[in-house]
């Protein structure tokens, strides 16, 4: 079934802690997934390699999106895996230095 999840939740699912981070700007309801133990961040449609998600949408805002995006370069250590909603994964210490949107 459905279930909500909101900012801060911590989730547990095979073993893993995984912890909810709202990240708004490509929907209202965005969010990343941070997996600690292994360093490993599903981003959604918040934060591409070298790029972010769309913001065209009906509940899309840029500004909330340039929040979130600088949110989770600040708060991730530069290993930290990113796996996107599309494409190819990067890392948090790769899109400092090379997304245009950091």
């Amino acid at each position: 079934p459905d279930q909500w999840v909101t900012d801060g939740e911590e989730l547990s699912l095979a073993g893993f802690s995984i912890h909810v981070f709202h990240t708004p700007g490509h929907t209202a309801g965005s969010c990343c997934y941070y997996i600690k133990e292994e360093h490993v961040l599903f981003s959604g449609d918040t934060l591409f390699a070298g790029s972010v998600g769309r913001t065209d949408f009906p509940t899309s805002d840029g500004g909330k999106m340039r929040e979130s995006v600088h949110f989770l370069l600040e708060k991730f250590p530069d290993e930290t895996r990113v796996y996107p909603g599309h494409n190819e994964e990067t890392t948090i210490g790769y899109e400092k230095r090379y997304n245009p949107f950091a």
